[in-house]
């Protein structure tokens, strides 16, 4: 730099007010002290510059302005169901004194559009559901959400008599009369279009439903969120490894929040915030330090596991209808699974960066996934060509 310059320099910068900053600070705390704090939302799902390629700021945009009313610090206070979902519903089945009182979370489709029925996975509950939901409806106004609490999960009840039964025939026979119960309780005159979403053990419940055939025409496809077969049986001989070393309950319910979170059990601290909640209940017995104790006993699901899998593959590539697979990683595929995708039997996303709980951790490309997976399949689309009979009742040459 010449000295023209540096004088030149010099006078620029005795102009500009001084500001203190100490460059020790940001080598000691890693961090520099005017920067912003971001929305409470830790997870890999939030947008960022990153994965959105090159942002170029205009001159109306305060590219690093907080949120409003984004809370500051970081949060691990329950988030409630009614932020997500319209209604709750406790639907039963009358034909038998047997049958369970199932809760489910709903939000209506309007006028013809989808309704997209969830199934959770085991130990978990509807609202396992509620933000991805949420981002579907961003996406799709028109679509509806019906999210259940399977038995012996969240809210849903079973006669006190009763020994609850896990197999994957009773699980999907009331996956079928939530669908039915919840028309018949809206008043819908016809069931709206649906998309069957399940995760893990939810995704062998919608896979069986969609085998029978039961919903006719009603339903456009199914979404299977990561479970195959072959892993799922071979992660069942490390289930109780993972459950003995799973806290028994917490002090607190924000403690259990935040466990989810720390242990990237859910990657992401809005959906924690949101499901966990309903995956405890409290139980206070004196001398007792953690109180909210789970509501759902996997260990004792173990008669049922190889049964929920067994056959898996094989059901899903052969029911009817559109199919899409979303996994956390290849190594998911099993023989049967990695045939069928090379023959185009179904649609296959891999999500890498997100755990077990792919729609938890990643709820936006989630519903992106699930929205564009509708419009594949979606027959109001289709624009077909008039029947010949109908031209010639109209007097046209065919």
């Amino acid at each position: 730099m010449s000295d023209l310059q540096k004088a030149w320099a010099k006078n620029r910068l005795s102009a500009l007010p001084a500001e203190s900053f100490d460059e020790r600070e940001e080598e000691e705390t890693g961090h520099v002290p005017e920067l912003p704090e971001h929305f409470d939302d830790d997870s890999s799902s939030a947008s960022s510059a990153s994965s959105t390629g090159t942002v170029i700021p205009s001159p109306s945009q305060n590219l690093f302005a907080r949120p409003q009313g984004a809370p500051r610090g970081r949060s691990l206070q329950q988030i409630p169901w009614t932020t997500y979902f319209e209604r709750e519903l406790f639907l039963h089945d009358q034909s038998s004194p047997t049958n369970p009182t199932i809760h489910a979370y709903l939000t209506s489709p309007v006028g013809k559009g989808p309704l997209f029925v969830m199934h959770h996975g085991a130990g978990s509950s509807g609202l396992s559901f509620a933000v991805v939901g949420h981002e579907i409806r961003k996406r799709l106004p028109s679509a509806g959400i019906l999210s259940l609490d399977a038995r012996g999960h969240g809210s849903t009840t079973t006669p006190d008599s009763q020994t609850v039964d896990l197999s994957l025939e009773t699980l999907a026979s009331d996956f079928l009369s939530v669908i039915l119960l919840a028309r018949k309780e809206m008043k819908w005159p016809e069931l709206p279009p649906i998309i069957l979403v399940g995760h893990s053990l939810g995704g062998a419940v919608v896979t069986e439903v969609a085998k029978t055939g039961k919903l006719g025409n009603a339903v456009l496809g199914y979404v299977v969120l990561d479970v195959v077969e072959g892993s799922a049986i071979d992660a069942l001989q490390s289930m109780h490894t993972y459950l003995s070393t799973r806290p028994a309950g917490f002090p607190t319910l924000e403690s259990g929040i935040d466990w989810h979170i720390r242990t990237r059990t859910i990657r992401n601290s809005l959906s924690a915030r949101t499901s966990v909640p309903a995956l405890l209940m409290l139980q206070k017995s004196p001398g007792d330090s953690r109180p909210w104790k789970w509501r759902t006993d996997l260990g004792a699901t173990q008669p049922f596991w190889e049964n929920w899998f067994v056959g898996l593959s094989k059901k899903f590539l052969g029911a009817k209808g559109g199919k899409l697979l979303l996994l956390a990683g290849t190594d998911r595929l099993d023989t049967e699974l990695t045939i069928g995708q090379m023959q185009g039997k179904y649609s296959l996303q891999i999500f890498p960066e997100a755990g077990h709980f792919i729609h938890e951790d990643l709820p936006e490309k989630t519903a992106i996934s699930l929205v564009d997976f509708h419009k594949r399949n979606d027959r109001s689309a289709l624009v077909l060509p008039p029947k010949v009979s109908d031209l010639l009742k109209q007097g046209k040459k065919v």
